[in-house]
């Protein structure tokens, strides 16, 4: 058995077994903290494939665990500008955001660190892109917002000139957003998969004029469709990490795969679909606030205009 399913198949057992274990206690018995950490920082030093299987498992059962921002975007900006400290403090566990260009108004001047960021994944430590450099900084004041996705939980920051300290250069930051649409990209694959799942239970489970409801022409087809979408994304979300492009296509092409599945689930189960019992509800959530969460669809493709076709 390869790595990457190996790794599926231990992470896809301790989330059934232990819903409610810490994101601690989670990177301890599983070793996902150090998943990109080398080696000799105390990681596993794995790579895109073992990233990818992660993400999906944890996006399969909609995981508050900031596998995203600590394990993947936070270790990815240590690892570019040699901060080997930090990098054996994630692999150990400890979480923490990554603010990236754009997602706030900071201002450095020296060492200090002044500004707002108005959405920010949680995270114990804040790592920031702010006047050209990689800085930590402990925020002056955290905000929860109340969200109608509470399974990603989102924070408010502010910086009144506080102490930040310098870990490099923040010329890697396009790197670092990049392998964050690749993880986010492989959670949606995740999310969509057990979409599908669900809905095509249903459409088995399910009787109307003496017959399931997956016999008909219909519900066959959409359920059809939806598996090319889920498909399709998975091999977009599992190329996204090579490169700025793929990463783009995948950014656009996952957030709305995951919100057609997640809509039509909806669908196929009908009025129960709407009930606030039912978890369908609970995956167009997260399909939403993802489709926003480095970028509308439409902004990918944008990019990915500018490198395709020369525009922009």
């Amino acid at each position: 058995m390869a790595l990457a399913d190996e790794l599926r198949a231990a992470v896809r057992g301790y989330l059934a077994g232990r819903p409610g274990a810490s994101w601690q206690e989670f990177a301890r018995d599983v070793g996902v903290a150090g998943l990109l950490v080398p080696e000799e920082h105390g990681g596993a030093g794995c790579g895109p494939g073992e990233l990818a299987a992660v993400a999906e498992e944890l996006g399969r059962v909609l995981s508050p665990y900031p596998f995203l921002q600590s394990a993947v975007m936070a270790v990815a900006a240590a690892r570019a500008c040699g901060a080997d400290d930090l990098l054996k403090s994630l692999a150990g566990g400890a979480s923490a955001t990554v603010v990236l260009p754009g997602d706030g108004e900071l201002r450095l001047d020296g060492d200090v660190l002044t500004g707002a960021v108005p959405y920010a994944l949680e995270g114990e430590l804040v790592l920031a892109y702010a006047g050209g450099a990689l800085v930590e900084a402990v925020p002056s004041r955290r905000t929860r917002h109340v969200t109608m996705d509470e399974s990603r939980p989102l924070q408010r920051l502010d910086f009144e000139r506080v102490p930040a300290r310098r870990l490099g250069s923040g010329a890697a930051w396009g790197r670092v957003r990049d392998l964050g649409i690749a993880a986010l990209a492989a959670e949606q694959v995740g999310g969509a998969q057990r979409c599908l799942e669900l809905a095509v239970e249903h459409a088995k489970r399910r009787h109307q004029f003496g017959r399931p409801i997956g016999s008909f022409q219909a519900i066959k087809h959409k359920l059809a469709n939806l598996l090319l979408l889920v498909e399709s994304a998975r091999s977009a979300a599992w190329a996204a990490a090579e490169d700025e492009v793929a990463a783009a296509v995948a950014g656009s092409y996952c957030s709305e795969a995951y919100l057609t599945v997640a809509g039509e689930n909806i669908q196929v189960h009908g009025g129960i679909g709407i009930t606030w019992e039912h978890p369908a509800h609970r995956y167009f959530k997260r399909a939403t606030s993802d489709a926003q969460l480095f970028g509308p669809p439409q902004g990918h493709r944008a990019r990915l205009a500018a490198h395709v076709l020369g525009t922009g």
